[in-house]
Formats: C-alpha cells, structure tokens, sequence
C-alpha cells in the first residue's frame, strides 16, 4: 500500500525520507500519546469541577473560565500552530507545545487562588494548541490512501476516547482520595516520556505566520466568552454586555479583512472553497457545543443534584468514553469504507441528538440506570460514528500542503465552538435557575431545571447539524467488500 507520485514526494518530506510503513505507525503511536495527554487533561478538569468550585469559592458562571481559558487560548492559537508547523517544521512545534504544555500543568497543580489556576489554564490552552494543531495534519500525510487513513484516524479517535476514559476515572481517583490540585500533575510523566517524532523540516520562515491575525482572533474570542459569561450578572440589554460585544466583533470583523489582505494570512478563505470543508467546521462547531456542554453540566448536576463524589462521577461518565473507543478500534473505520463517510456521520448525529433529548427530558430525583446508562452509552456511541467520519469529510480535499492548516482549522471549530456554546449553556442553565426559583421551586429543582434545559438547547444544536450535514456534505462514495479485506491486512 505505497504512496505514489508527487504526493509521495510532498508527505515524505513533511514526515521523514525514505520512511517505511512500520515507522509511520511508530510515529502514529508517539504523536498519540502527545494527543493522550492534552485529552487526559480536558476530561479531568471537568469530573474536579465541583472540588474546585467549592476550594476556590467560584460562583457557577466564573467555574466555566476553568474551562474556557483553556479553550479560548486553545482555540485561537490552533490556526497559527498548524500555520507554524507547515513553516518551521511539525516535529518542532509539536515538542515546543508539549513542553509549555506540561510546565503549565505543573502551574495548575500548584493554583491556590482563581486568577493564578484560570491564568495558568490560559497557558495550557497555548501548550495545547501548539502541539496538537499539528498532529492530524501529520497523520493524513503520513496516510494519503484512503483506507489508511480512515484506520489511522480511527485509531487517533480511539486514543482521545481512551484519554477520555483514564480522564474520567483518575479525576474522581485523585480529587477524592487526594486533591483536586494532583490532577494537572498527571501530565507531567507522560508529558516527560513522548518520543521524538519523525523529522520534517517546513517551508520556511519567510512565508510569514500572520501574528496579527492570531492575535486579533483570540482578542475577539476571549472578549466574546467574557461577554456571555458576564451577561448573566449584568443583563444582555446592559452597556457592558453590549460594549464588549460590539469590541467583540469588530476584532473579528478586523480579524476577516485581515484574512483577505494580508499576504501570508493565517487563514486564507480559498479554503472555504471546498464545500465539505466549510460544512464539517460548521458542523463540528455545532456539534460540539451539546457534547462539552453535557460533560461539564453533567459533572454540576451529579454532585449537587444527585449528591455523587467525585470517583462516582468519573464512573458515571465511563460509558461515553469506552463507547468511542470501542468504536474507534476499526469498527468506525469499516463502517466508513462501506456505506460512506456521511451516512456514518449522519447516524452518529441522531444517536447525538436521542441521547441528549433524554437527558433533557429525564426527571430530577433520577436514577442512574434508568434515566442515565443508556443516554450515556448512546451519546458515545454516536460520538465514536460521528467525529472520525466528520474529520474524514473534512480533511478529504486538503492538499499536502494545506493540511496542517486544515487540521487546524477542525481542531479550531470544535474549540471555538466548545467554549462559546459552553459559554452560552452555561449562562442560559444560570438565568434558568434564578427563573425557577423565583418561581418558588427549590434551589435543587431550580438548579436541575436548568441544566436540563441546556441540555435540550444542546440537543436541538445537535439536530440543526443533521440538517447541515444532509444539505451541505457531499457524499463520499463506499469502498468495495474486497478492500476491507485489504485494510484489515495492512493493520495485522
């Protein structure tokens, strides 16, 4: 299963000379096992929420800047990661990232008050940006044919759902035998061991890697969070809500001039030619939102709901986890190559979609086996169907060239679209609350209340994504029985 003709020539010297097929999975195993460790961290965080909610004395919209500082710093710099690593060299950036990743994590551990632990967040978000806008774009290179591809990416997927699953379990661990502060400390081994990756040496410094551009889209981001978060106290109507987001915007709108005007831009819009790309950041963005915002709402509505500690919190979650992974060990892979990347996506976004609705819809005094098993365990077997298909439409017309950018850019939307949409989840189950118990209810039933309106919010997200995905996507054609076979031999 060789590469041929000039793509050859243009993934061999992004990855390394002369590479065999044994190295390039080699180095599919080192650069997951740095995505392993961002993963890990974004899962862990969420099941010690309630801890550091209750440690630092932060009040349930401020909590979400635990979260969204990552996010946004992340977010906004995984466009001119990608960027730098196509100019300086992915295995470059990759280490670099890594390596402010963990002495960041190191800051967290040791955070004692709210604006050290969410500063330090900020600069794992720029770690974690750094290192991972890299990777997808390496790993499409290194795999042009499209049952490699397919399997490599499924298998980058398993990982995530893996870090995923060891995220869920080692938080509650750790934050109820220990502390929640021994949580970023996870990081710090697996950020010592990785492996050096295959070499690659970029195009050049002297194309330029718009610095402007990344820091007037990660302004306007930041500003945006900031303004939703806040509108919870001082109302969408009031001059500060609608002050900042108007600076908000109009950073953006600065940001898309740019785009067009700047002779290396650090997204050039030739890319939103492409009608699958341009759907599947949408869709991702979208997508998103209802998965974060059920991790993070369901972490609050566990502990102060349901009165679950943190161990029982990390198992609650389990099934999601263990479902995408088990999906991600090829099962997505064979789906896809046979009936199609849409029609895998399209069925893991309506399982997306039901798991949310009954969540939405379940009572307050729930029951973990009734009322939450089995929505779990469908959202992540929709999450397993739906991600590895979506970035297999996304990246399927990127050029060698352009795929570290386009691996950027999903990893972007799904960024971006988590930390505004957790934003506005966030702010709605709040306003939701305050709603309820005006109206008399309790304060837990208030607070039920709103985190399963978000949810339903969420869900209906979900669904405006299935439209998108049916509309805008172009159908990729299936591969034969007989190839699957040939995959299936390639991986053994």
């Amino acid at each position: 299963m060789g590469i041929r003709g000039r793509d050859t020539e243009q993934a061999l010297r992004i990855t390394q000379p002369a590479q065999p097929t044994d190295s390039r999975w080699l180095s599919l195993m080192v650069l997951c096992a740095g995505f392993l460790m961002i993963v890990v961290d974004m899962t862990i965080v969420n099941v010690a929420l309630p801890s550091i909610r209750r440690d630092l004395g932060f009040s349930q919209a401020g909590l979400a800047w635990v979260v969204n500082a990552y996010l946004i710093a992340y977010g906004g710099l995984l466009l001119l990661g990608g960027r730098l690593g196509d100019l300086i060299g992915r295995k470059r950036i990759f280490l670099i990232g890594l390596a402010v990743f963990t002495a960041a994590s190191l800051l967290c551990g040791l955070s004692f008050s709210q604006p050290m632990l969410i500063a330090a967040r900020f600069v794992q978000g720029i770690g974690g940006a750094v290192s991972s806008a890299v990777i997808l774009g390496m790993v499409v290179t290194m795999f042009p044919e499209p049952g490699e591809r397919a399997r490599a990416i499924g298998i980058f997927s398993f990982v995530a759902s893996a870090g995923a699953s060891i995220g869920l379990l080692a938080g509650g661990l750790i934050t109820q035998a220990i502390s929640w502060h021994w949580i970023f400390f996870v990081n710090l081994p697996i950020g010592l061991a990785t492996a050096v990756v295959a070499a690659d040496s970029g195009i050049g410094l002297r194309e330029g890697a718009d610095v402007v551009g990344a820091f007037l889209v990660t302004a306007s981001l930041m500003l945006g969070v900031y303004t939703i978060v806040e509108s919870a106290t001082y109302g969408l109507g009031s001059l500060h809500t609608l002050g900042f987001g108007a600076i908000a915007f109009g950073l953006m709108g600065a940001f898309l001039v740019r785009q067009v005007v700047a002779r290396n831009p650090i997204l050039p819009l030739r890319l939103f030619r492409s009608r699958n790309l341009s759907g599947a950041n949408v869709i991702q963005a979208l997508m998103t939102v209802g998965m974060f915002g059920m991790f993070f709402l369901g972490s609050l509505d566990l502990e102060r709901v349901l009165h679950y500690r943190p161990l029982a919190i990390g198992l609650a979650f389990l099934p999601v986890a263990v479902a995408m992974g088990a999906l991600s060990i090829g099962v997505s892979a064979r789906l896809i190559m046979r009936f199609g990347a849409r029609t895998v996506l399209l069925t893991g976004q309506v399982m997306i979609a039901a798991a949310l609705v009954l969540l939405a819809l379940g009572p307050m005094n729930s029951d973990y086996l009734r009322d939450w098993s089995f929505p779990l365990l469908l959202l992540g077997v929709g999450g397993g169907l739906a991600f590895p298909a979506l970035a297999i439409l996304a990246m399927a017309d990127a050029t060698p060239s352009d795929s570290g950018l386009a691996s950027g850019l999903l990893n972007t939307s799904a960024q971006i679209g988590g930390a505004l949409g957790l934003a506005v989840l966030a702010t709605l189950s709040t306003n939701r609350t305050a709603e309820l118990i005006l109206k008399g209810q309790t304060t837990v039933a208030a607070l039920s209340g709103g985190y399963h309106f978000a949810w339903g919010v969420g869900a209906a997200l979900v669904v405006v994504t299935i439209v998108l995905a049916a509309a805008a996507l172009k159908p990729q054609l299936a591969t034969a029985p007989e190839s699957l076979v040939e995959i299936e031999e390639a991986s053994a």
